[in-house]
C-alpha cells in the first residue's frame, strides 16, 4: 500500500511515495479527468497500520492535507480484512462522493492483491 509500483497496478498513472512518518506522497491520473492526490504519511506500520493525509491538488473544497485516511490490516479467516477510515471531509455530498471513489479503488485493490489484473482505469462512474 506505500509501494509506488504496487500502487499502479489497481490505482492512478504516476505515483510517488516516501513511505515513513512526515514522508510525502502523491499520486496522479486518478480516474478519467486524472486528478492528483497529495498528503503526508503520519504512521506507516508495515503490514499492520497506515495513516496519512489526503487532498486534491488544486482542490478548494478538500485540498492536500485536509482529510485523514487510517488503515489498518488485519488477518482473519486466513485472509486479510482492510478497515479504513476517511475523516475530516467537509461535507455529506464529498463523503458519498469519496465512499463511491473508495469502494471503486478497493474493489480494484483486491482483484491485484489476489494477483489478478484489474485492467484499464476507466474512474469512477459519475452516474446514480
Amino acid at each position: 500500500m506505500t509501494d509506488s509500483e504496487k500502487i499502479l497496478s489497481w490505482m492512478g498513472s504516476d505515483a510517488t511515495t516516501e513511505p515513513h512518518p512526515g514522508g510525502l506522497y502523491l499520486l496522479k491520473g486518478i480516474g478519467p479527468r486524472g486528478a492528483a492526490a497529495r498528503g503526508a504519511f503520519r504512521e506507516v506500520v508495515p503490514v499492520h497500520r497506515l495513516a496519512y493525509t489526503f487532498g486534491w491538488e488544486g482542490g478548494q473544497e478538500v485540498p492536500p492535507g485536509s482529510s485523514l485516511i487510517e488503515i489498518d490490516l488485519i488477518e482473519r479467516d486466513g485472509g486479510t480484512l482492510l478497515r479504513m477510515t476517511h475523516s475530516g471531509l467537509p461535507t455529506e455530498e464529498q463523503a458519498a462522493a469519496h465512499a463511491k471513489g473508495w469502494a471503486h479503488y478497493l474493489e480494484r485493490l483486491t482483484t491485484a492483491a489476489a494477483g489478478n489484473d484489474p485492467g484499464p482505469d476507466n474512474g469512477v462512474s459519475t452516474k446514480s
